[in-house]
């Protein structure tokens, strides 16, 4: 059974810092891309951070020197260091493991339950 458990979620100052962890179990998490998506009030859901297996990283234009994506494989654990937060970050935070199924050539997704963060004086 594929569990994606997030935490570290709350309320924070503008100018503030949090930082998101993301326990993985039930994946081969060393050859998962792994991530982190945001849903804000009212809008879809966005990529925000990413990092693949080979340890490239990919990062939404809007965090890029806020943010930091970090994976420590032998923990399946995934974090996300926000930095500087404004307001236009308030959003649903929710962990993703993506998969290749070579035999069909396709990739399978699995999704956190969500966590919430709020920005806001």
């Amino acid at each position: 059974q594929v569990q994606l458990v997030e935490s570290g979620g709350g309320l924070v100052q503008p100018g503030g810092s949090l930082r998101l962890s993301c326990a993985a179990s039930g994946i081969i998490f060393e050859i998962a891309t792994v991530g982190w998506y945001r849903q804000p009030p009212g809008k879809q859901r966005e990529l925000v951070a990413a990092t693949t297996g080979g340890g490239t990283t990919n990062y939404a234009d809007s965090v890029k020197g806020r943010f930091t994506i970090s994976r420590d494989n032998p923990k399946k654990m995934v974090y996300l260091q926000m930095n500087d937060l404004q307001s236009e970050d308030t959003a649903v935070y929710y962990c993703n493991a993506e998969l290749p199924i070579p035999q069909v050539n396709k990739k399978i997704n699995f999704w956190g339950q969500g966590t919430q963060v709020t920005v806001s004086s």
